[in-house]
């Protein structure tokens, strides 16, 4: 199986999903619990959320594998995103839940994680960085949105309830202040929803690896309360419905972002 869908657009926006797979090797799969097989950490449907940017010239990035297989928004040295707070690593071992993934006595040894990391998480990488750099060699920068979603309360990660839009720069250093802004003022005018820009999410591996405003390149990250557009419970059904008013949104940040051009750039 495939380990991505790329969809090239010409515009200066790409939107990279990667968490939104569901796919599990049978290597892997017979080694989880009952309860992991049924990948309950996936970003459900956010690729569904996005499908109309194809038609507006942004590129698409959907990863198909599990992050269980991988984690392609971790730190491939191990390093912990956020310190002194609970991470998941680059081969997940606990769900969201805090319950175990793997069976007693199968989880990835040393060996295993490097050689995933290898064959699922290097191939989407270099893809992704390809795109990033074909669209910074056409129009002399490239803006990156990273798309996620996360069920709307996680004890484990954070106290309460997430807000329904959290926007992430990395406390304003993966891209340009304006750009920033921009964005915010969308989430901001998004009624009904709630948001907040560097709360609890303020960028994974790949808002922080690939979003470097000096190099022409604009990171962010948008991390969606699971429960603006779907049943946050099993099987996780999408509701049309509530995700009518999101995708409204989506499709303004999306615009927004494809038409904001930065003030400077070395190319």
């Amino acid at each position: 199986m495939r380990l991505w869908e790329l969809s090239r657009g010409d515009a200066p926006l790409i939107i990279d999903v990667p968490h939104a797979g569901t796919h599990l090797p049978d290597a892997i799969a017979f080694r989880l619990t009952e309860a992991a097989r049924t990948v309950p950490d996936t970003d459900w449907h956010v690729d569904t959320l996005y499908a109309f940017a194809r038609g507006t010239g942004a590129t698409m990035l959907v990863a198909t594998h599990s992050r269980y297989v991988v984690d392609l928004n971790r730190d491939p040295s191990g390093a912990a995103l956020y310190p002194r707070a609970d991470n998941t690593e680059l081969c997940p071992s606990r769900t969201f839940a805090n319950a175990p993934i793997y069976a007693e006595g199968d989880s990835p040894s040393e060996r295993e994680i490097a050689a995933r990391r290898s064959v699922y998480f290097d191939p989407y990488h270099a893809v992704l960085a390809a795109e990033i750099e074909r669209i910074r060699a056409r129009h002399g920068y490239a803006i990156l949105l990273d798309a996620h979603s996360i069920g709307s309360e996680v004890p484990r990660f954070f106290k309460g309830r997430l807000p329904d839009l959290n926007l992430g720069t990395v406390q304003g250093a993966s891209c340009a202040p304006e750009a920033e802004s921009l964005a915010a003022e969308v989430l901001k005018h998004a009624k009904p929803f709630t948001h907040v820009v560097n709360g609890r999410f303020t960028g994974g591996y790949v808002t922080r690896h690939y979003g470097h405003p000096d190099e022409d390149v604009h990171a962010l990250q948008l991390e969606m309360a699971q429960s603006a557009y779907m049943d946050e419970a099993p099987p996780f059904r999408y509701d049309p419905g509530k995700a009518a008013s999101l995708i409204g949104v989506l499709e303004r940040l999306v615009f927004a972002l494809s038409e904001w051009r930065p003030t400077t750039h070395k190319r």
